[in-house]
Order: C-alpha cells, then sequence, then structure tokens
C-alpha cells in the first residue's frame, strides 16, 4: 500500500472505538476519534435507516472535520417486537439509560416469549466519507436469539442478552478476539477493510 490514511473514528464511545481498533490491528491507518476532536458537531441520527445514518454521520463529520471519517449505525432487531429496537437501539430505555437497563427492558418485553420466538439479529452499516462524498457504505449481520437472562461481564450495549446458538454462549461471554470474528461489526469491518484497500494502493 502507498501511504497511510488518517481516518477519524466518528464516535464518542471509548469501547466501540476499542473494538474497532481491535478488529483494525496492523491496518496501515492511523486512527483518530472524536475525542480528538472536542468541538465536533453532534450528530441527530434521524434517517430512516441503519445506512442513512451511517452516511449523514460520516459525511457531517468530513466537512466538519476536513478528514476522511468512518461512521456506524448499528443496532438490534427482535423479531417478536416487530423488529424493536432496531434503529432506536441506543436510547431504547431513554436517552441517559445504562446498558444493564437496556437489556432488562427487552428482557421484560419478552418475558413470556419461548426461546424458539426470541430471534434476533445485530446489523451494523459502515459508511466512509471524505469532505464532500461518501466513498462506500457496507453491512454486516449477526444471527442468534435474546437469552432469558443476562449472561456474561464482557463487550457492551446489548452483548449480554445476545445469545450466539453455534457457540452455545452470549457476546458477552465471549472474549474479544472470537467476538469480533462472529459480529455484526466485525463482519462489516472486514467489507469496510476491503474497500478500503483499494483506495490505499
Amino acid at each position: 500500500m502507498a501511504r497511510q490514511l488518517t481516518l477519524v473514528v466518528g464516535t464518542r464511545n471509548k469501547k466501540k472505538r476499542k473494538e474497532i481498533e481491535k478488529i483494525l490491528e496492523g491496518f496501515p491507518v492511523r486512527l483518530l476519534s472524536l475525542a480528538d476532536y472536542p468541538h465536533a458537531p453532534e450528530i441527530e441520527e434521524d434517517a430512516a435507516t441503519f445506512e442513512g445514518n451511517a452516511r449523514k454521520k460520516a459525511l457531517t463529520l468530513a466537512n466538519a472535520l476536513g478528514e476522511w471519517v468512518v461512521a456506524d449505525d448499528s443496532g438490534l432487531e427482535i423479531d417478536a417486537l416487530d423488529g424493536r429496537p432496531g434503529l432506536y437501539s441506543a436510547r431504547y430505555a431513554g436517552p441517559d439509560a445504562s446498558d444493564e437497563e437496556k437489556c432488562l427492558k427487552v428482557l421484560a418485553e419478552l418475558a413470556d416469549v419461548p426461546a424458539e420466538n426470541r430471534g434476533a439479529r445485530f446489523r451494523c452499516t459502515i459508511a466512509v466519507a471524505k469532505p464532500g462524498e461518501v466513498l462506500f457504505t457496507v453491512e454486516g449481520r449477526s444471527e442468534g436469539r435474546i437469552a432469558e437472562k443476562m449472561r456474561g461481564k464482557g463487550g457492551f450495549g446489548y452483548d449480554p442478552i445476545f445469545f450466539y446458538p453455534d457457540h452455545g454462549r452470549t457476546f458477552a461471554e465471549m472474549s474479544a478476539e472470537e467476538k469480533n470474528s462472529l459480529s455484526h461489526r466485525g463482519r462489516a469491518l472486514e467489507l469496510f477493510k476491503a474497500e478500503l484497500r483499494k483506495y490505499l494502493e
């Protein structure tokens, strides 16, 4: 690859940044985040799709910061809840709710739903933009079901209740490496790396 690129990760979430850094380890990109840009604008996520939100965040931040930006929007879709929390995953239990409170709200709503009807998936759309242009978007998915209770201490968000049947554990019970190989964000980032390489050659 001919050059190293500075890429701003469009998040203030330290756990999310760390997860992305882990997946991109060894990739020839200098990563910064919004923590390096304290005056970066807050982006209202008001699009109708994950892709729409990711594109809006990436392009708005790229224009504001004058750098290439990678931004994502992701969420949990639960079949028995007609796809909720979906686009509202981050604020499903209220704008200031903890990860535990979000998980407990979902578990309460599914209290009477049997295991065979607790199908769910994580979706993650990643967009990369430079000032004036969205370069590409990719999407990753991970299929599973909602556990009957919170299990595990790892990960973040809804990981303690997202049960991955092939491995018999929740995402929160897995190592970071194992989760990243299976997760919606991990899969999206693999596609993202493949696309980004084309711009660095």
